[in-house]
């Protein structure tokens, strides 16, 4: 299948916590890709003022069910929170 949408989830983490927030994008990178309908890709892109978790869906409404799915709130949501600096910025892409 092809990618014709993107979540990017750009998070402010400390370098100190950075090795958690890695840990987290590894335990349910695997399920992601298993479980949630759409999900195509899932990368970590790692720069010094940020960390960004790029996902890959086969379309828009896949990629906005993510944020509601069970997986995301229940788990992901929660390992990552008390490592964020702020809240995390929050975008969805069409692919051209």
């Amino acid at each position: 299948m092809k990618v014709n949408a993107y979540l990017e989830i750009t998070m402010k983490i400390n370098n100190n916590n950075r090795q958690a927030a890695a840990k987290v994008y590894t335990d349910y990178r695997k399920p992601f890709l298993e479980t949630i309908e759409g999900a195509l890709t899932k990368d970590l892109l790692i720069r010094d003022e940020d960390v960004q978790v790029l996902h890959g869906f086969d379309n828009i409404e896949h990629a906005k069910a993510y944020l509601e799915s069970e997986m995301f709130k229940n788990d992901v949501f929660v390992g990552l929170q008390p490592l964020w600096n702020a809240d995390p910025e929050v975008k969805i892409y069409s692919a051209a």
